[in-house]
């Protein structure tokens, strides 16, 4: 590999795609050329016929890697790192990222900056986008509603111990303290924590505070951003997180953003930092319709319903922020305090709160929309993982916690999945045995599935392998609307209805 024609090639892409000036050439140039330990330059006419050419920039990114491994800059634990620092020091600073992205959203408006933004983060490789295209997708229709389900080929499983650990990990002993604070932009990153130097993020005022947008690495639909407080504080969804909501899509109305619930098993995957989700897509929740309509009299002009949906939501919408913000409010003090035990529903035991809201937020033209998602995570002896979490029997599908992503709809599977459901549709279509002894052994990578192996299998052998995969995923799409079953709070029984209505009861709404 040819260190100097290396350093041009890359002079030649940050030109083409990360806003390198011409005037900086040179300048850049000498720095490339002192990380790859040379001493001079490239002589003669560089072939870089194929970089503009580039969709993303794995090609480039792999003879970074190939180069750094030859010539002992970077071994292969550290190789990654070397990469992501190479397209750190060619993307913009983060002031000129910020003033780009302002000038952009007032000359042009939000989404067509988000887009500038979004396509710089793909082309510097912060973004993983070939990665992301590996993931398996598809929809599943569901009488009236949808739901997307992805298989995350490079997301790992976590479980609800090790997220309930974060919220009490001793703090301040390492730095970044989490994978969210702002202190992440620009960090070489280490064998313990992701390399973040190519990452970039822009300023915001959420609720007074200063917050700042990025977008995620994994990006598990269309322009899948997070907003993050500058400060490491716990996750706390209180009577103020309408108004950053607000604020957010006031700033970004071409986005959603919503917030996980702030208590461990029913949040997110990080309870120690506080943060939104958003982005472009519209979730298969934002298509739900309205099982019941209510009214009320304190703040007549929201539209309010129960939403028909598999968990327990309740959407309103108006044209003035400051009732739709204070009903959120509302919302939020009055199930932190709401308890039905028929329903199961405690609010807490004794210090420990159990209740919490997953608040969604978007803006339809002059019109502001709220979900709240309610949510409660306590056990007890038949459901020790949570009552309201993914029960025993789905686990082998997911067993990590429902957040904010999966209530609204798009299930983020884990890679395992790939191959594990592979070896059971060869096993229903007979290109693998049927041992049930085999599939008792915890060894067996199909263990987990066992009991959905002898259900497949009871109902009779697949044709081939493609009716097979097609039961296979079938049983998938029920799993995962049986799991938001499980996450609802009041059940689709009258004794969930019951429950249900006495919670609007007490917003003092009346039924329509």
């Amino acid at each position: 590999m040819d260190g100097k024609l290396l350093v041009e090639r890359l002079l030649k892409y940050a030109e083409t795609f990360l806003s390198l000036n011409k005037n900086d050439r040179d300048y850049m140039r000498n720095v490339l050329l002192s990380r790859f330990g040379l001493y001079e330059a490239f002589e003669g006419e560089a072939e870089v016929s194929d970089i503009a050419k580039m969709d993303v920039p794995d090609a480039l990114g792999e003879e970074i890697r190939e180069y750094a491994l030859e010539n002992g800059l970077a071994d292969e634990d550290s190789a990654e790192r070397f990469v992501a620092d190479i397209f750190g020091i060619l993307t913009p600073m983060p002031s000129v990222i910020n003033e780009k992205f302002e000038e952009i959203k007032k000359s042009k408006g939000a989404q067509p900056a988000c887009d500038w933004l979004y396509a710089l983060c793909v082309k510097n490789g912060y973004i993983q986008k070939t990665a992301i295209a590996r993931n398996l997708k598809w929809d599943y229709q569901d009488g009236k509603n949808r739901l997307e389900i992805t298989v995350n080929l490079s997301k790992p499983e976590k479980n609800n111990k090790d997220i309930a650990k974060l919220l009490t990990a001793p703090q301040g002993k390492k730095y970044p303290k989490c994978q969210l604070c702002k202190e992440n932009e620009g960090f070489e990153g280490t064998a313990t924590h992701p390399a973040r130097r190519n990452l970039r993020t822009v300023k915001v005022k959420l609720g007074g505070e200063d917050w700042f947008v990025q977008y995620s690495p994994y990006a598990y639909y269309d322009e899948h951003c997070i907003a993050i407080n500058e400060k490491h504080v716990p996750m706390d969804v209180n009577e103020k997180t309408p108004a950053k909501l607000l604020d957010f899509v006031d700033a970004f109305p071409n986005y959603f953003i919503g917030s996980n619930a702030s208590l461990p098993i029913v949040g997110g995957s990080i309870l120690n930092h506080e943060h939104f989700q958003g982005g472009l897509h519209l979730m298969p929740m934002h298509g739900a319709g309205y099982a019941k309509m209510y009214r009320s009299e304190e703040y007549p002009d929201l539209e309010i319903g129960a939403l028909d949906w598999y968990n327990s939501a309740i959407r309103f919408e108006g044209e003035n922020r400051e009732h739709v913000e204070a009903f959120a409010a509302k919302v939020i003090a009055a199930w932190k305090e709401f308890s039905c035990p028929e329903c199961d529903i405690i609010n807490r035991t004794g210090e420990t709160r159990h209740n919490a809201v997953s608040p969604i937020a978007r803006k339809i033209g002059g019109r502001y929309s709220i979900t709240m998602i309610l949510r409660n995570n306590r056990t007890d002896e038949r459901f020790p993982d949570g009552i309201f979490h993914v029960h025993p029997e789905y686990q082998n599908i997911k067993s990590e916690g429902i957040g904010l992503i999966e209530a609204m709809g798009l299930f983020i599977l884990p890679g395992r999945l790939k191959r594990q459901l592979e070896g059971i549709a060869k096993i229903l279509c007979g290109e693998a045995p049927y041992d049930a002894a085999s599939l008792e052994d915890k060894s067996n990578d199909l263990y987990v599935h066992r009991h959905m192996i002898a259900k497949l299998m009871a109902e009779g052998k697949a044709k081939n392998m493609e009716q097979a995969n097609r039961r296979c995923e079938d049983y998938v799409n029920k799993v995962c609307a049986a799991i938001l079953d499980n996450t609802a709070v009041f059940k689709k029984d009258e004794t969930g209805k019951a429950g249900f209505g006495k919670f609007m009861k007490q917003l003092s709404l009346k039924e329509i």
